[in-house]
């Protein structure tokens, strides 16, 4: 399928990546899919420059923190000033990240790298359900997700599997074997101690084969055994990786195991990493893969053309994400002229942010916007992670909140600047008559900016 360079360009720049900022449109005209093509790298995706704190030390923060909160309330004084500071400290960290991620997010040249690795950070979600979590869902991207973005899913699916953030946020770091030797210290191998499914039945329904694939709850029970034992290595402990995964063998449950009728010999850490190997491998894997992508980029009810197209591009190359990527920007189905995706509040700020030029100011201003929005941030309400379907984001009362924003953000942000020339260069080609003469004709700047903002032109893509 040929598209009209102009009109792919456009496309290119407002639904592969995350809305045109000054310029972009214009580079991407000559080619638009070699335009993204490359953008897709062996290296995987960059990285946010803010904070290089590392999971590690996020979490050594934490246990502190915690030890500080444990003694305080020992002495009877449980909100004494230092233990307030530290959790205060740690809220800011977790600012930090997010603000990162924010502004490479509207600065990037590389947009479509950048909405390719925001798609598997939510596909791997963790959420700062809890102070130890927020603290560590940006060192979890940047370690676990950004540098695997472009390769195989399997060492995806074991990066973010084995990471700390994921570990204590599916509560798998405390799981005990039924009959491991520590179950039988503390009370015996006739009672279940402390086996915890939540992470192998997310790992099947949300991260690989998915629901439809047939699996039963057998299925998931014998995996969670399997992966007894992948735990996190304490600070106290001088012979243990502090904040740093491991693999606890007196707490794996000893035997074979049989996982969707494949038997899996005891081995030990590796028992659940063979598990991984075959999920990731599976077509079921490809099938549920191909339809998220196609959906997150193309189209609520994706086409079935473009599932089939990604999810034979998964299986031929052995689950080389770099593969899909690029059958992705190649596909027909994927340039449609209709937009058809409504942005989220992240991508709607982003966006706005790209059009103007402007960057990510103060992170407790945005934070609130993004809450009063219903995109509180690294705080998906599941493990799904954030919805895809518009009738999520576009209620009444969601379109009313940002009408209010884009109003006070174009009064700021305008200037002297002509809203045409701005309107043009944010939707190229998909900048309509009806919208272009209505930012024409408005009375102020400002109101003709807000209006650019608030068009279905802008708020889909």
């Amino acid at each position: 399928m040929t598209i009209d360079r102009d009109l792919g360009a456009a496309i290119a720049a407002t639904r592969f990546g995350l809305g045109a900022k000054a310029g972009e449109i214009d580079a991407a005209r000559r080619d638009p899919r070699g335009y993204l093509i490359g953008q897709i790298r062996p290296e995987g995706a960059d990285q946010p420059e803010a904070n290089a704190a590392t999971s590690v030390q996020r979490f050594g923060d934490v246990r502190a923190y915690q030890a500080e909160r444990k003694a305080a309330k020992q002495a009877g004084d449980p909100k004494t000033d230092p233990v307030r500071q530290a959790a205060q400290l740690l809220r800011r960290d977790t600012g930090a990240d997010f603000m990162a991620r924010l502004q490479l997010a509207a600065a990037t040249d590389a947009a479509f790298r950048e909405r390719w690795t925001l798609f598997w950070a939510n596909h791997f979600t963790v959420s700062a359900n809890k102070l130890v979590t927020a603290t560590l869902v940006g060192p979890f991207e940047v370690e676990a997700i950004r540098p695997h973005v472009f390769g195989r899913f399997e060492d995806l699916l074991v990066a973010s599997s084995s990471h700390p953030a994921m570990l204590l946020y599916l509560d798998q770091a405390q799981s005990i074997g039924p009959d491991s030797f520590v179950a039988q210290r503390s009370g015996g191998a006739g009672r279940k101690a402390g086996l915890n499914e939540n992470l192998a039945r997310e790992i099947m329904e949300l991260h690989t084969v998915g629901v439809g694939a047939g699996y039963s709850q057998a299925d998931v029970t014998e995996f969670a055994r399997a992966m007894t034992g992948w735990s996190i290595g304490r600070f106290e402990k001088a012979a243990e990786p502090g904040g740093q995964f491991m693999f606890r063998p007196y707490a794996h449950e000893p035997g074979a195991r049989t996982i969707m009728g494949r038997r899996y010999a005891d081995g030990g850490e590796a028992q659940a990493r063979s598990v991984m190997k075959d999920l990731a491998a599976s077509p079921h894997t490809a099938h549920h893969l191909a339809v998220k992508i196609a959906r997150h980029f193309v189209a609520d009810e994706p086409p079935p053309a473009l599932v089939a197209r990604l999810e034979r591009s998964y299986q031929e190359s052995g689950g080389r994400l770099d593969a899909v990527a690029r059958t992705l920007v190649e596909a027909p189905e994927a340039w449609a002229p209709t937009a058809t995706k409504f942005k989220t509040p992240y991508e709607f700020l982003v966006s706005s942010w790209r059009a103007t030029g402007a960057a990510p100011g103060d992170i407790t201003v945005i934070a609130p916007t993004l809450n009063a929005m219903g995109q509180k941030v690294f705080s998906a309400p599941s493990p799904k992670g954030w919805p895809e379907e518009a009738q999520i984001w576009c209620a009444p009362d969601a379109v009313i909140k940002r009408m209010s924003w884009s109003e006070t953000f174009a009064a700021q942000a305008i200037g002297d600047r002509d809203p045409s020339a701005l309107a043009s260069a944010a939707l190229g080609a998909r900048l309509t008559a009806p919208v272009a003469t209505a930012v024409a004709r408005a009375e102020t700047r400002p109101e003709a900016l807000a209006i650019l903002l608030m068009s279905p032109e802008f708020q889909r893509r």
